[in-house]
């Protein structure tokens, strides 16, 4: 069990609580006994004081008489009293037969063993010389020591039940926490031997072991999501990257084919030709180069590692040069680029990611918005966060694609026959989340078919 965090903690618990438990039954204990050993000490104080006061008005006579007054009113024959001529041994008053023998070093006051009144008993003593004699005063305290075990043995055996309880409540405690646990660790052992759909059982009760469960949870479903994407943008790159290639490969061979009849075998077609051939070869290739660079940025964004080339910027310039930059796509496809953006937005992030990101989305726009249609770029600052939305007069998303719109190569049945490779909303979602913010797909007009589709941006304050 000492190999057990939980049983280690429960013990450290344990012996904290045994050790107030303990210091709590240590004062009681000093204040019981204790305060009869006080009490004892002030009585034969003050005893001896009267004493010696009646040694003074009435002398040798006087204080014996005075001790055997006090020893015909003790009914509970506790008193101790012994007065002896200093120099002799002839015993004047008191229920000693002899002196006591006093311990060495112990001063005017001492404990020992007497026999007044012919009862072996154990006394508090206090000595006190005058001139020519010799007083003893005391105290029988048998009951007193009686009553000093039966608190010595109530402080031991209650310290004993302490520490038994604690030991046994260390143990519970760590049974319950191996039970609280128990599901987190067969989950993890089901991941581990391949079992990706396991999750973390929630008891309902909502305390820390259930909020640990759901953010298990919450990443296990986010590493399925990564690894599902990771096998879809394998397949998806296989599937997007075989058309290009075949495409220049079948076009080289058109050229080939085409060579004039006549030619030697291996001569080259003609120029014009071969030129065609070429260019359709080069803009194949770059497209294929163009996905790469995305998946290279959307792989740089979910990492993490532009995060060190954050610095402060004025978000609306950049806004106002891809509007610049598409604007003039948008007059030549028959469309309008309309823009509200404010004076100025602070921001802290990564100003290239951002522009890549908003002009990804004005692209998006202006492809699916048909001619005359309008495509707008509103910024404006909220009190926590800065909001930048595209909208456009398009066929808009239904609410399943939107769900899978950030996912890469995705593309809906309406946006099959428009170029593109499915990767713009993917960008988009890794640079919104880079910069920890929210992005949401929305209708841009409610209510009218087709509705358009509203993509918001919605990026922290500095």
């Amino acid at each position: 069990m000492l190999r057990s965090a939980g049983f280690r903690f429960a013990l450290l618990f344990a012996a904290m609580f045994a050790s107030a438990a303990i210091a709590l039954v240590a004062v009681l204990w000093w204040a019981t006994a204790g305060a009869l050993d006080r009490q004892t000490d002030a009585a034969v104080r003050a005893d001896a004081i009267a004493l010696a006061e009646r040694w003074r008005e009435a002398g040798a006579t006087g204080l014996a008489e005075a001790i055997e007054e006090r020893l015909a009113v003790d009914v509970e024959n506790e008193s101790i009293y012994l007065l002896m001529e200093a120099e002799g041994t002839r015993r004047l008053a008191g229920n000693l037969d002899r002196w006591p023998n006093a311990p060495p070093d112990e001063g005017s006051w001492f404990r020992t063993r007497v026999l007044h009144d012919g009862i072996a008993a154990e006394a508090r003593l206090h000595r006190l010389d005058l001139p020519g004699l010799r007083l003893i005063v005391g105290r029988d305290e048998s009951e007193r020591e009686q009553l000093r075990r039966l608190l010595t043995e109530g402080v031991l055996w209650a310290s004993g039940a302490v520490v038994l309880f604690a030991l046994l409540g260390a143990w519970m405690l760590r049974h319950a926490l191996q039970t609280r646990m128990r599901p987190v660790f067969a989950t993890t052992a089901a991941i581990a031997g391949g079992n990706l759909a396991s999750r973390v059982a929630l008891s309902g009760r909502g305390d820390e072991f259930d909020r640990l469960a759901q953010t298990l949870n919450i990443m296990l479903e986010r590493i399925v999501t990564l690894m599902e994407g990771v096998r879809g943008v394998s397949d998806a790159i296989a599937h997007d990257l075989r058309t290009p290639i075949a495409r220049a490969r079948a076009k080289l061979e058109d050229a080939l084919s085409e060579a004039p009849e006549g030619a030697r075998p291996g001569a080259p077609p003609d120029e014009a030709t071969l030129r065609a051939a070429i260019e359709q070869g080069i803009a194949d290739l770059d497209g294929i180069s163009r996905i790469f660079q995305a998946l290279l940025r959307i792989a740089e964004a979910e990492a993490g590692a532009r995060r060190a080339a954050f610095a402060p910027f004025d978000l609306v310039p950049v806004l106002a040069d891809a509007a610049e930059i598409y604007e003039v796509a948008a007059e030549a496809r028959g469309q309008q680029l309309v823009t509200d953006l404010p004076e100025r937005l602070d921001l802290v992030g990564d100003r290239d990611l951002v522009l890549q990101a908003i002009a990804n989305l004005l692209d998006n726009a202006i492809k699916f918005t048909p001619v005359g249609g309008t495509v707008r770029l509103v910024a404006h600052a909220l009190p926590a966060t800065i909001e930048v939305a595209v909208s456009d007069d398009g066929p808009g998303l239904s609410q399943e694609d939107r769900a899978r719109a950030g996912q890469r190569f995705f593309r809906a049945d309406k946006a099959r026959a428009t170029p593109g490779s499915g990767l713009g909303l993917s960008l988009v979602q890794a640079v919104v989340h880079l910069h920890a913010g929210e992005l949401r797909l929305e209708d841009a007009t409610p209510g009218r078919s087709p509705a358009g589709l509203r993509v918001v941006l919605r990026l922290p304050k500095p």
